[in-house]
């Protein structure tokens, strides 16, 4: 039996949080088990209060008493983490978790360390939106494959699942967007089989409440080279 830890920072996802719960609740895969890890990351809107109304939709719901950002609340959920492997999930929409059988595959049939799920191999469906966005998770990509001799399409995936043994929590230094990055920089350089799998992606706009911008790629990039050349 494979455990899998699920970690769901969240952050002002009132509209969200209860459908993208339900639908990791309703995810079966035979021979896995799922814990759900929510960190409310000190939301000012309604999230927190109807977290605490609904507990049957996670494992472990911690809250942060002040706002750490995203990558505070990956490492304060990662610290609580106890399955084999982790695997990340937005609070919102854009990603299905009806998509984890396609992500458990590699592990299930070929022993895989690490998987990525990939926005750009024959998804089944993508929304179409940001020409800029694409060419900077290009840009990414080529960046890690170059310092990392992979062969990664979507680096920058939400779906990232790792053997949570390969990234120690106290190795972390980043709690910026950088974060992913550093996390897919560690994970790959311990692991023996690395594999990616299409998955469809519902990105949404700015208006819808996203939330990552194009500088943010600059500390991506020198995170890369940091895990790449000094660690």
């Amino acid at each position: 039996m494979v455990s899998v830890s699920v970690v769901v920072p969240v952050y002002n996802e009132e509209r969200t949080i209860v459908s993208i719960l339900e639908r990791v609740k309703a995810v079966s895969v035979p021979g896995v088990t799922f814990e759900v890890i929510v960190v409310d990351d000190g939301s000012k809107d309604r999230t927190r209060e109807i977290l605490d109304s609904r507990p049957d939709l996670y494992s472990q719901f911690i809250k942060h008493a002040q706002n750490r950002g995203k990558g505070g609340a990956v490492k304060t959920a990662l610290g609580a983490a106890t399955g084999d492997f982790v695997l990340f999930q937005d609070a919102d929409l854009e990603y299905d978790p009806a998509e984890y059988p396609k992500l458990l595959k590699p592990v299930l049939e070929f022993g895989a360390d690490v998987v990525m799920g990939s926005r750009f191999i024959a998804p089944e469906y993508t929304r179409v939106f940001y020409f800029w966005h694409k060419v900077g998770n290009g840009l990414i990509s080529l960046i890690f494959n170059i310092l990392n001799n992979t062969t990664f399409t979507d680096t920058y995936s939400c779906y990232l699942m790792y053997r949570r043994d390969l990234v120690a929590v106290g190795d972390l230094h980043s709690e910026g967007w950088e974060q992913h990055a550093e996390i897919l920089s560690l994970a790959v350089k311990k692991a023996k089989s690395l594999y990616e799998v299409p998955i469809s992606y519902h990105g949404r706009s700015y208006d819808e409440g996203k939330k990552i911008k194009a500088y943010h790629a600059i500390a991506v990039i020198l995170m890369m080279a940091r895990c790449a050349l000094f660690r």
